[in-house]
């Protein structure tokens, strides 16, 4: 950054801000009840209902005009000292408001927060029309209101649904389907696919490559035809650089609104549930099914042909090499219970700490 150059939230260089918004416009998307002094004034504002908030900001460079969130308890010294017009918080923190602030209270401030920040920096939406330097296949069909970039190439019979837009570079091969809304970004590949509504890929994302299968003979390897699909259920968001592999002789799935990060890779015949969540360089190998809501943090790797059951955790940089029982947390390689992980380590400690004869 330049040295005179100041941070800005929502550089209006690269995002399209939306507002002001009133007080009670705020209150209903963050479902939050009005605090002036401490005290609820419900969802009308009372003698604050004339207030209008311009934009967001964080709590330590929020002004007057501006709305910010308290989401986590270390930052309290920050919400005491803000100078922003209206503050998100959970209820055990209205006190810690000061008196210049208006407070909305909800059970969930980071959820609140999302909703409000969506108003003032809500999706882009397509702006229809085909670039003259695109590549479309007489058998395409390209719904209405579609947004597609230049030198992209789409393949006989795919179809793309209404809405969507397809960034520059991006290659759709032959037969893929597309939902509605979906948004595709820039260098992105697509093959072998069937996508829901309301996807979003981000730029460098691969889908649908054959998967990693050989046969071993006396004189090397033999590939093995990887002859199945990908499919990508609604409201699924697939970070930068991810690779998903298409399925061996069963389908790749991952399921309705999971969120998977940037530079992950996920094996042919893998089977995601509803909303799990797959953080950054981490790895699942072919045939492992995670049932709903899992999570699986940076850097962990699954081996195949395993089961992870409903809301399990795993942990960051943990090798999982057998089933998780469904809600287990788990860490480490190999994989064990959390508890049992860190009794592990405290003894190692201790006996590094013993003196040697």
């Amino acid at each position: 950054m330049h040295e005179n150059e100041v941070s800005i939230p929502g550089d209006e260089r690269f995002f399209v801000r939306k507002g002001p918004f009133s007080l009670q416009q705020l209150a209903k998307a963050a479902s939050a009840e009005i605090y002036i002094s401490g005290k609820s004034c419900g969802h009308e504002g009372g003698d604050h209902s004339a207030v209008v908030i311009t934009g967001v900001a964080p709590l330590q460079v929020a002004g007057q005009s501006e709305i910010s969130f308290l989401d986590n308890r270390r930052y309290l010294s920050l919400l005491k000292s803000t100078k922003a017009g209206v503050v998100i918080v959970a209820p055990a923190f209205v006190d810690q408001v000061p008196e210049s602030c208006v407070a909305l209270v909800t059970e969930h401030p980071y959820l609140a927060w999302a909703n409000v920040a969506a108003l003032y920096f809500p999706f882009s939406p397509p702006n229809p029309g085909i670039h003259p330097t695109a590549i479309i296949a007489e058998s395409a069909h390209i719904g209405s209101g579609v947004e597609i970039g230049p030198y992209v190439v789409i393949e006989d019979n795919v179809k793309v649904g209404d809405g969507c837009f397809v960034g520059s570079h991006t290659l759709i091969a032959k037969g893929v389907s597309i939902g509605k809304n979906c948004h595709i970004a820039s260098h992105v590949s697509i093959s072998h696919a069937i996508m829901g509504c309301g996807v979003r890929l981000y730029p460098g994302v691969r889908i649908g490559q054959d998967g990693f299968g050989f046969a071993v003979s006396p004189n090397g390897f033999v590939s093995v035809p990887q002859i199945g699909r990908v499919i990508i259920e609604d409201g699924v968001e697939i970070g930068a650089n991810t690779t998903i592999d298409r399925g061996s002789v069963q389908d790749t799935v991952i399921g309705a609104g999971s969120r998977i990060d940037n530079l992950v890779q996920i094996g042919h015949n893998v089977k995601m549930g509803k909303c799990c969540i797959v953080v950054s360089q981490a790895g699942i190998s072919g045939s492992t099914e995670l049932e709903d809501f899992v999570t699986i943090a940076a850097q962990a790797g699954l081996i195949g042909h395993i089961k992870i059951g409903k809301k399990a955790r795993i942990g960051a940089q943990c090798g999982v090499m057998s089933d998780v029982e469904a809600g287990s947390d788990v860490i480490g390689s190999p994989a064990m219970p959390f508890r049992e992980f860190f009794r592990n380590v405290a003894a190692l400690r201790k006996l590094a700490k013993k003196p040697t004869n």
